[in-house]
């Protein structure tokens, strides 16, 4: 049976092998690998494993009723299971969908200080619980983010080893151009893994499979799940207004400007009645969202506008799921990835950007017909990043580095399907190459 590799794999061994390491939260989306990689690591790596699920074994949710106490939480876990054994500094106990039941948290801090046990938690933390988690354990605990695969991931899947990621690597750095074999194969595995996403379930399928058979119905189950999800945990949200954004951003990506309106997903909906949900969705690991910069400046952070934002699926496989019928067949009988306007190219780089470690930023000024889909930055400087679904021109990538009012703008990046290069003003990649601009740029 195919087990993908991970990064949080190698992430959990360094956790362990830290001295007097905290108790750990994996968070993240539903269905992106959490249980299954915190489960393979414990069995490798502990002679004992404890997984105690607080949505499949309910009869465990009154184990800390009695208090915090490590001795005497073991000792309510075991009279519900006497075949149970804590071996002191060999245990690691994985309380999994902790979303069911938060005042675990609570317990983080008598692990921490009694120290003869190792604790991961997990689960789907979205809305109210989530908070309440935050809350509970704050300061006794680290954190983790997964995220569904990334493309280094799935080429792991696939069979890649490191030598030749480095060998990618080694090429952008030096901006040597790829050979045509390397930019074929990459440029194929990189068309896989835009209609498939990162959903683990979905990348095994495809990988033992060899074709996309299901691939489509499996990507629209869990859009389902999700409104599920949405249902269940949007505790103090009108689920209704959370389903409303959820269900509206293909929509909205399918416009040209891509802007996120709440005034036009129903009849008379206004911003200050939807305060909170696009944060939830953002929370939950569903959406990744994009603000836009009032001006082109450092830091980022302090020049963008938080009532002006686009908003991308979290993983790029649900947008493709999420098309209409007609936009299905271009797709996948065509292999036009420039249908939906931009959109899938736009979302695949949010995608692998957020999970390359970046927060989004984009620009638009219509008086000065000035548009940049992204924005990056390195020690210094401010990196304008145009996707560019055709091989059209880069007139705005072009005014905002010849332009001397934007200072802090140097250089640009122009990711697209060509190859490696540079003009003296930015830099060209081909897209499958973005999950390696956060390394390039700190290394350049």
């Amino acid at each position: 049976m195919l087990r993908l590799k991970r990064k949080v794999d190698k992430f959990l061994v360094e956790w362990k092998n830290t001295k007097d390491h905290m108790p750990l939260i994996v968070k993240g989306a539903r269905q992106i690998g959490k249980t299954d990689a915190i489960r393979n690591f414990g069995i490798n790596n502990y002679k004992n494993f404890i997984e105690i699920n607080f949505v499949l074994n309910e009869e465990y949710k009154d184990i800390f009723e009695n208090g915090f106490n490590v001795d005497t939480i073991i000792k309510n876990i075991t009279f519900k299971n006497g075949s149970l054994n804590f071996i002191p500094h060999e245990t690691l106990i994985f309380f999994d969908e902790m979303q069911d039941y938060p005042s675990c948290a609570t317990s983080l801090k008598s692990f921490k200080e009694d120290g003869r046990f190792d604790v991961i938690c997990s689960g789907s933390l979205m809305g109210i619980n989530y908070k309440k988690i935050e809350s509970n354990s704050v300061g006794n605990k680290i954190d983790y983010i997964m995220h569904s695969i990334d493309f280094e991931e799935f080429l792991w899947a696939k069979g890649y080893k490191e030598s030749q990621i480095t060998d990618l690597y080694t090429c952008m750095k030096n901006l040597t151009p790829l050979t045509e074999s390397q930019m074929n194969a990459m440029n194929e595995n990189f068309k896989e893994y835009m209609v498939i996403g990162g959903m683990p379930a979905i990348v095994k399928t495809f990988i033992e499979n060899k074709n996309y058979s299901g691939i489509l119905d499996m990507q629209k189950q869990i859009l389902l799940d999700y409104e599920e999800d949405i249902t269940k945990y949007t505790d103090g949200l009108d689920q209704a207004k959370v389903l409303n954004v959820y269900r509206s951003i293909p929509v909205f990506l399918g416009k040209d400007n891509k802007k996120f309106q709440i005034s036009k997903i129903t009849k008379n909906a206004r911003n200050r009645e939807y305060v909170g949900v696009v944060e939830w969705l953002k929370n939950a690991g569903i959406v990744n969202i994009s603000y836009a910069l009032n001006d082109l400046e450092l830091p980022l952070k302090g020049n963008c506008i938080y009532d002006n934002y686009r908003l991308y699926f979290g993983d790029t496989g649900l947008l493709i799921g999420s098309l209409d019928e007609e936009c299905q067949q271009d797709l996948r009988n065509n292999r036009n990835f420039n249908t939906y306007k931009g959109a899938i190219y736009e979302n695949i780089v949010s995608d692998m950007l957020v999970k390359g470690g970046y927060e989004l930023y984009f620009y638009k000024d219509e008086s000065k017909k000035l548009e940049m889909d992204f924005f990056l930055r390195d020690l210094d400087s401010l990196i304008p990043v145009e996707v560019k679904a055709s091989d059209g021109n880069t007139i705005s990538l072009n005014k905002l580095i010849n332009n001397n009012s934007y200072k802090n703008i140097k250089y640009g990046i122009k990711l697209c399907n060509k190859n490696i290069g540079f003009n003296g003003k930015f830099y060209t990649f081909p897209y499958f190459l973005t999950f390696l601009l956060k390394k390039y740029l700190k290394e350049k």
